[in-house]
C-alpha cells in the first residue's frame, strides 16, 4: 500500500534532494550504517543520492533516521512555509512521534529493518511505556514476512482485509462518505493534500496520524495550534474503535501489539485534551 503522507497542494522542489539523503545518513551513522538500517545495498544509497529516495521507503526512512520527509523527498513533500522554530515540548514531542510511528506502521508493512528498531525500543511502566514494550516484543517474534502477511490480511485481503480503516467507514458504515468531505474541507483550509500517486482515501487512519504529527511538529499547516482541534473533528470520533478492533482481529499477532499502542495514544490525546491551552 503506497504511504498516505500528506503534500501542498501544488508539488514543487527538484526531482530529488541528495542533501536530504546526506542528513538521514548522517543520523544513522555513516553509508554502513543507513545500508543495514534500512536494508538495502551500497549501490542503492548512490542511486537514491542521485534520483530521490523512492516515494513508498520515505516515511520508514523518515521513522528511522528521524529525517523529515519534507527534506527527504522535498518534490513530493514540500514545505507549505519556511519550517518554524518550535520551543522544546516534551509532551507534544512524544504525541509527534507516536502519531508519526503509527502512520509508518499503518501505511505499508514494517520491513525487517524497521522491525529491528522496534526491537531497541524501551518500555517503561506509564500506559505509553507499557504499549511500546509489547510493540517490542511483538516485532521480536516475528519477521518482515509474515509481517507483510498480516498487513495484507488485515487491510487488503481478497476483495477487502478483515478491517477497513477509513473514518468513513467506522462513522456511517459506508466508504467516501460525509466524513471524507468533511475531512477533505479542512485540509483544504490548512493548505495540506495527498501526495500525487496515492490512491487511498485521505480519511484512513495512517494519513490522519501523519497529518497530525506534521501539525505537532509545525512541518505543515498552521502548526500545533490546530492539532487538538483536527484531532477532535477527524480522530477522536471513531479511533478507539478501530484500534479496540485491531487488537482483536483475526488475522492479527504482530498488529495486535500496534492497536494496544494506538489506544494509549488515544489516551495521552484525550489527556492533552483538557490541559489548559
Amino acid at each position: 500500500m503506497p504511504s498516505h503522507a500528506p503534500a501542498t497542494p501544488e508539488p514543487g522542489g527538484t526531482a530529488h534532494h541528495p542533501n536530504g539523503v546526506d542528513a538521514a545518513i548522517a543520523a544513522l551513522g555513516g553509508i554502513e550504517a543507513f545500508q543495514a538500517a534500512v536494508g538495502i545495498a551500497r549501490r542503492t544509497v548512490f542511486l537514491w543520492k542521485q534520483n530521490g529516495i523512492p516515494a513508498e521507503r520515505v516515511p520508514e526512512v523518515e521513522a528511522l533516521s528521524g529525517v523529515s520527509r519534507q527534506l527527504l523527498r522535498p518534490d513530493l513533500w514540500p514545505a507549505a512555509a519556511p519550517a518554524r522554530v518550535l520551543a522544546s515540548d516534551p509532551l507534544r514531542d512524544g504525541r509527534a512521534n507516536l502519531h508519526a510511528l503509527l502512520g509508518a506502521l499503518l501505511s505499508a508493512p514494517a520491513d525487517d529493518a524497521l522491525l529491528a528498531r522496534l526491537r531497541g525500543l524501551p518500555g517503561d511502566e506509564t500506559p505509553v511505556g507499557r504499549a511500546i514494550a509489547a510493540l517490542a516484543e511483538a516485532a521480536a517474534r516475528t519477521d518482515a514476512a509474515r509481517v507483510d502477511r498480516e498487513f495484507f490480511d488485515l487491510f487488503i485481503g481478497v476483495g477487502r482485509g478483515e478491517l477497513l480503516p477509513y473514518a468513513s467507514y467506522y462513522l456511517t458504515g459506508f466508504l467516501h462518505e460525509r466524513p471524507l468531505a468533511e475531512l477533505r474541507g479542512d485540509l483544504r483550509r490548512l493548505g495540506i493534500a495527498r501526495a500525487e500517486g496515492v490512491p487511498e482515501p485521505e480519511d484512513h487512519v495512517a494519513f490522519l496520524h501523519e497529518v497530525m504529527a506534521g501539525l505537532l511538529r509545525g512541518e505543515m499547516g498552521p502548526g500545533p495550534e490546530e492539532a487538538d482541534a483536527f484531532f477532535g473533528r477527524h480522530i477522536r470520533p471513531w479511533a478507539n474503535r478501530f484500534y479496540a478492533d485491531l487488537r482483536v482481529a483475526e488475522a492479527a499477532d504482530f498488529f495486535r501489539a500496534v492497536g494496544g499502542l494506538g489506544l494509549a495514544l488515544m489516551d495521552v490525546e484525550l489527556a492533552a485534551a483538557e490541559l489548559p491551552g
